[in-house]
């Protein structure tokens, strides 16, 4: 159950292609500077087009440190290991082309497309 309530918060090309491998809290209670880690893992599905008799996973990249939408004041931090394809005969490495992070950033698409709206909105307007 705790997994299909993250489907409600994350964004949805996490839920679709990653397991959740663990969730932390991390930071300074006292301070207040309490922020959540979300460890995923891309799940064992081939990119399409690819034959899976040609193709056999070898592992994890390492893995990517991305910021998402903060809950209830706490940031919240994915930590993404993508997954590696090897062709058995050429060796040549595939991954699967997923647009998770916005391109020059280190925040997740969604959050930014928020941001850039919400800076849109004159500041008298916001609360």
């Amino acid at each position: 159950m705790e997994k299909d309530f993250y489907k409600f918060i994350l964004p949805e090309v996490i839920t679709e292609y990653f397991d959740i491998t663990s969730v932390q809290e991390l930071g300074e209670i006292k301070t207040k500077k309490v922020h959540l880690e979300i460890f995923l893992e891309e799940k064992k599905i081939l990119p399409p087009g690819f034959e899976v008799s040609q193709y056999e996973s070898k592992g994890f990249s390492s893995s990517s440190r991305i910021q998402d939408f903060p809950i209830r004041g706490k940031g919240v931090y994915l930590n993404i290991k993508r997954r590696r394809w090897r062709n058995k005969q050429s060796k040549q490495q595939i991954t699967k082309d997923l647009s998770i992070v916005s391109e020059g950033s280190k925040i997740s698409k969604e959050f930014a497309d928020f941001l850039k709206e919400f800076n849109r909105i004159p500041r008298r307007y916001r609360k």
